[in-house]
């Protein structure tokens, strides 16, 4: 597996990592069975790519990149599902986020 694979492999441990905080958020304090198994079975899957893309990428670069799309992704569909509140500082702390992700991506490759 080359370093644009690796890459690859962690957008997608990204995604599923989403999908398990979004799994979570219906499973409604683990009393709904179906979102409560998703979110885990999400879980398991976003570690395991994680750690696939760990093979070729520096560590603390994965996790924080992982961590990164996964908590702009979850505030995103936060505020379109769930009518999370949007104010010009978590504006800004989500542009960070972007930013460091991004930074994080020119510097190891």
């Amino acid at each position: 597996m080359g370093l644009t694979m690796a890459w690859l492999i962690l957008l997608a441990a990204s995604a599923v990592e989403i999908l398990m905080a979004l799994a979570l958020k219906y499973a409604n304090g683990w009393t709904r069975l179906w979102p409560s198994i998703g979110g885990v079975a999400a879980a398991l899957g976003s570690v395991f790519l994680l750690t696939l893309a760990m093979k070729h990428l520096p560590a603390g670069t994965a996790y924080v990149v992982w961590t990164g799309i996964g908590s702009f992704g979850i505030t995103v569909l936060g505020v379109m599902l769930f009518n999370d509140p949007v104010s010009t500082p978590r504006v800004i702390c989500m542009t960070l986020i972007v930013l460091s992700v991004a930074g994080l991506k020119l510097i190891d490759g």
